[in-house]
């Protein structure tokens, strides 16, 4: 049967103002990067959401993290477990903020990216497509550590059950090629109030009970099977991390030394004394200290992947 062309022409037209709405080609490519970003189908008919390649990744090197040796020692262990196909758990780095949780993970990455492990980064509000996630790299013979950084949630939100699920609670079991490693500066993921205290039940023997409130905001946190805290750095510790980076970028020791009372100035005005700050100062005061014509070493922070070596199977 033939249809009238103006039929067939309709058609293309409705085709036409169909495509937009579709998802695109989900299909990831796994040898276009180290890294992913698992980015959510917005709006239109589609579901879910596809893993894109980050092209620049961050450089950073378990050495240029400072004064955390015993954090870093923990979690180079795990990482290098799971690497190796051995027992490993998922990770919650907490504490400070700036103190390098979210650099160590990354640092990790560029450790062991040799030995198959890749990294896919996942916003708070896409942890409801974590199962999808876990379910498209299941069969993949590399390894991969779902990244949530700077985690916190308020009551009622869907990512905190599709996490706890996802953690430890589903009748599925956990593939063993990915692990969860996350970032906060909450401890328990969830704001806490003077009056869940007031919830607390004291028995007859003295023993206290939290109340039902507490125990809910605790059960996500303690499905992490490695808890890694951070905390502040004494001045000592601020100062070696400026003189490490400022020796990054290309400063002489002299010069070094003669940048501390800038630098402890800096950290005063913006009332911490971190990495993240000492990083901003050592750029500040590279970039304004540099010669005519000379400039500070670049792709310390980020650089072009290469593309990386197929995990062996």
């Amino acid at each position: 049967m033939l249809f009238p062309d103006r039929l067939v022409q309709r058609i293309e037209q409705f085709l036409d103002r169909l495509e937009p709405l579709l998802p695109p080609d989900a299909k990831p490519d796994f040898d276009a990067g180290i890294a992913f970003r698992w980015r959510r189908h917005r709006g239109g008919l589609a579901y879910g959401g596809m893993l894109q390649p980050v092209r620049q990744v961050a450089t950073i090197r378990l050495h240029d993290l400072q004064n955390v040796d015993r954090q870093k020692e923990e979690i180079v262990a795990n990482t290098r477990q799971f690497v190796k196909g051995q027992p490993a758990n998922n990770v919650l780095l907490t504490g400070s903020r700036g103190t390098g949780k979210s650099s160590l993970i990354k640092a990790c990455l560029n450790e062991f990216q040799r030995q198959g492990l890749r990294l896919i980064e996942v916003d708070k509000d896409d942890l409801i497509d974590l199962p999808d996630i876990v379910e498209l790299v299941a069969q993949r013979p590399e390894r991969f550590i779902v990244f949530c950084d700077d985690l916190s949630f308020d009551e009622g939100e869907p990512g905190y059950k599709a996490l706890k699920v996802a953690l430890d609670g589903s009748i599925a079991a956990q593939s063993d090629n990915v692990l969860i490693y996350a970032t906060s500066n909450r401890r328990h993921l969830m704001p806490e109030k003077m009056a869940e205290n007031l919830a607390a039940k004291h028995q007859e023997d003295g023993e206290i009970h939290p109340g039902e409130t507490t125990e809910e905001k605790i059960s996500l946190s303690e499905r992490f099977g490695l808890w890694v805290a951070f905390y502040p750095f004494r001045q000592d510790d601020y100062l070696s991390i400026v003189a490490h980076w400022l020796a990054q970028l290309g400063v002489e020791p002299k010069q070094i030394e003669a940048a501390r009372g800038d630098a402890l100035r800096f950290a005063l005005e913006r009332g911490s004394r971190s990495g993240r700050v000492a990083w901003q100062f050592a750029k500040h005061w590279a970039g304004s200290h540099a010669k005519a014509g000379r400039s500070a070493k670049p792709g310390v922070k980020t650089t072009a992947i290469a593309k990386p070596r197929r995990a062996a199977k």
